[in-house]
């Protein structure tokens, strides 16, 4: 056969491309990567510093990788010089390159950074590998990017948003201006934007089964830094009263990191989520069944059910509010004390429990139950007492931190890894299963998460290498049968396990709670991308206003599901408000869609916007809430809504009273109070 000559020359060619690239590149003064339509990913070769630009506009510079091994504090400045190579990716985020740089140093273990850049992405995705080099790793601190410089705007227009790791003693989010503070430190994702012009840059973490991550911003006036790393643990934040778990191996990886400069920050926050269930994808059962909505007993009735309340609250559904339904579906929660209604305990007689589950199907409606897994609530009795589906004691079942154990929330967390634990886990699923229970709410998750001096696994060393190990055992006892809505719980680890997730702490009907749970969807409303469905908690509108129970059932409807709270054994004010208002097909169409609405402003603080925004098909919804004391006027351009200027006609909701506009909205609210309006083409 004679040989190809044009394929041999086209091989040399290659061969001479590849050595020219690897070799020359990091010769010259900087190699710049590009990915999306306009992005540049810089690398000074010199000073082995990041800069990213877009569309001509530096978004930062001066960024650098740092990581702590083997308690010794290292930089990519510690090493000569770094080798780049590159390779084609395809992989569910799209086509395009990944490019690497790779340190090595006689003294230093091996540092690579990856950059993964695609085609059609206004993102890239960096990480760090750190190699043993035949000695193991052990490390708590790995930064990809380590003291940027943000230059796309003067530090005075930028507003900085504390992300919180979890939704539990009533955090709240809280956005910043940059100029007023001297830093901030935000769980799992940093934001940075102008609130007026809405450009924004967001860094973020899409991992979450072993590190915990911060983005901290610092004023360095006139410029603002900022630093990612994983390895977050902070007592008032985390939860955490010891320091992050040691990761080890011949081998260790930080989590993937998205970095991302957005015209409108908004767009930038719903792809950080979207990309993040698309690299860390579920581990729950895919849920195919509509919005859920129904009612949880936590409202009202708390520790006080039984039997014959929770079965009115279910013949009140049946009979009262049939049209409250999404997919013909409602459901009946039965929150903390269902044990009322069993004999003896957790291993007594769940005869009754099974009893009203079902009654409620009976009535074409699914039960649910509740339980917090991985917490003791009775540790005060003492180590002895002997957990429920083993022979194994809490005592031994413990989290330890040190000396002590890991107690929040009146609570003292139990090890996810430990077998008593997981047999427990069994135990109790196995009788809300045999009950036929189609929901479960779980709670004080963040428990499952705490970092431990020692776990019972001796290869899991970090807090969410347990969350992981306690979560997918949960979710493999339940096997697809039930609906899992995650009450207190880490924000974005808990994604890959729950259908739902409240947003926000506990809420029940005044303004306050009507704002403070608004407050996150107004900083996290994104999350309705990372679940199936984000939660406002239950509506309550016993013993408040008439406005207060609008501005309350909308912020329910605006983050995605509905669960009400009443006390709808006996009738009253609430009983009225539910006949009328729960079963308003307009406000049902927009729960079927179950998708939370965006925030129209982002610089409140730990206050909330006024003002949320979505489109539906080809309607415009907006909700409007007057958080304050006294009456006030709106007046909402529509470009600010995101609107074509034009004719419109503005359609109340509650009223179905219409209203023309052009090109501004003008409406008049009543204190504490809020209405939803549609706004159609005329």
């Amino acid at each position: 056969m004679k040989p190809n000559f044009f394929l041999f020359k086209k091989m040399l060619l290659s061969i001479l491309f590849v050595a020219f690239f690897f070799n020359s590149a990091l010769a010259q003064k900087s190699i710049k990567i590009t990915f999306g339509k306009n992005g540049i990913i810089t690398y000074d070769a010199k000073q082995k510093t990041i800069a990213v630009s877009q569309s001509g506009k530096t978004i930062f510079s001066e960024a650098k990788a740092s990581v702590i091994v083997n308690g010794k504090t290292i930089s990519v400045n510690d090493y000569s010089e770094a080798v780049l190579s590159k390779e084609t990716l395809n992989d569910n985020l799209g086509k395009g390159t990944k490019y690497t740089l790779t340190y090595t140093d006689k003294t230093n273990p091996t540092l690579i950074q990856n950059f993964y850049t695609y085609n059609n992405q206004s993102y890239f995705i960096t990480q760090i590998e750190i190699l043993g080099t035949g000695q193991q790793v052990a490390t708590n601190y790995i930064s990809p990017l380590d003291l940027g410089k943000i230059t796309f705007d003067k530090i005075e227009n930028l507003q900085t948003v504390f992300v919180p790791y979890d939704n539990d003693a009533f955090i709240s989010y809280n956005s910043k201006k940059l100029d007023t503070i001297s830093h901030s430190t935000s769980a799992e994702v940093g934001i940075l934007f102008n609130n007026t012009s809405r450009n924004g840059f967001i860094i973020g973490s899409l991992e979450h089964t072993v590190w915990k991550s911060a983005v901290k911003t610092t004023n360095k006036k006139p410029t603002a830094l900022f630093s990612a790393w994983a390895g977050y643990a902070e007592k008032e934040i985390t939860r955490d009263s010891i320091a992050h778990g040691l990761v080890k191996g011949n081998k260790v990886l930080s989590p993937k990191f998205f970095v991302g400069y957005y015209s409108d920050w908004r767009n930038g926050m719903e792809d950080y989520a979207k990309t993040n269930r698309i690299v860390e994808k579920p581990y729950v059962f895919e849920w195919d069944k509509p919005t859920p909505v129904g009612w949880n007993s936590w409202g009202v009735l708390m520790e006080k059910i039984n039997f014959e309340n929770t079965t009115k609250v279910a013949d009140f559904f049946a009979n009262s509010i049939p049209q409250f339904r999404v997919g013909n579906t409602a459901y009946i929660d039965l929150d903390s004390f269902w044990d009322n209604m069993v004999k003896g305990g957790f291993t007594g007689d769940f005869s009754k429990l099974k009893e009203f589950a079902d009654y409620c199907k009976s009535k074409g409606l699914e039960p649910g139950a509740y339980w917090a897994p991985f917490t003791d609530w009775g540790w005060k009795d003492g180590p002895n007492r002997k957990a429920e589906g083993s022979d194994y004691t809490f005592g031994e079942m413990w989290t330890k931190t040190g000396n002590t154990y890991f107690d929040f929330d009146g609570a003292r967390a139990i090890d996810p890894t430990h077998p008593g634990t997981l047999k427990r886990v069994d135990y109790v699923i196995n009788k809300l299963k045999a009950c036929g229970f189609k929901m479960i709410k779980i709670d004080f998750l963040g428990h499952a998460a705490a970092e431990s001096s020692s776990f019972y696994d001796k290869n899991v060393t970090t807090g969410m290498q347990a969350y992981k190990v306690g979560m997918e055992h949960l979710v493999n006892a339940l096997d697809g049968q039930m609906l899992i809505y995650a009450a207190i719980s880490p924000n974005m680890a808990t994604s890959r396990y729950a259908h739902v997730r409240r947003i926000a702490c506990d809420a029940w009907k005044t303004i306050e709670h009507t704002q403070y749970t608004l407050n996150s969807v107004n900083y996290g409303w994104w999350q309705t991308y990372s679940y199936d469905y984000i939660d406002a908690d239950h509506v309550v509108f016993a013993d408040v206003t008439e406005g207060e129970n609008r501005a309350r059932l909308i912020s329910a409807v605006i983050t995605g599901t509905l669960i009400t709270g009443d006390d709808y054994s006996k009738d009253g004010i609430w009983s009225v408000r539910a006949k009328e208002w729960l079963q308003n097909k307009e406000l049902l169409k927009i729960v079927s869609h179950g998708v939370a609405f965006r925030p129209v402003e982002g610089n409140t603080g730990k206050h909330t916007t006024e003002v949320f925004e979505q489109k539906i098909g080809n309607d415009w919804y907006i909700a409007v809430l007057n958080y304050g004391n006294t009456p006030k006027n709106y007046s909402l351009p529509l470009e600010r809504l995101g609107i074509k200027k034009g004719n419109y006609k503005l359609q109340d909701l509650f009223t179905n009273q219409n209203t023309n506009v052009k090109n501004n909205i003008n409406v008049s609210l009543g204190s504490k109070d809020a209405h939803l309006y549609k706004i159609i083409n005329r």
